[in-house]
């Protein structure tokens, strides 16, 4: 029988992290910040059909994820 061990510390990992991602989200926009309304997102309506498209929002989060795994791999040391 394999050993399930790490696989299963990985995805508990991937889940507290999930989970700490949506705090902060929530906490944000209990604060008051617009995620996912920022200029830059678009958004269209045709009658009961809406489109959106948060554009500004994703390059946000890809910097602000981009720097944190450069932090984390750098002081992994790998």
């Amino acid at each position: 029988m394999p050993d399930l061990s790490n696989p299963g510390r990985w995805l508990m990992l991937l889940g507290l992290a999930l989970t700490f991602i949506g705090s902060l989200v929530w906490f944000a926009e209990r604060s008051g910040m617009n995620i996912g309304r920022l200029p830059g997102d678009f958004q269209f309506s045709v009658g009961s059909i809406t489109c959106i498209f948060p554009l500004a929002t994703s390059i946000l989060l890809s910097l602000l994820l981009t720097l944190i795994i450069n932090v984390a791999v750098r002081w992994l040391g790998k």
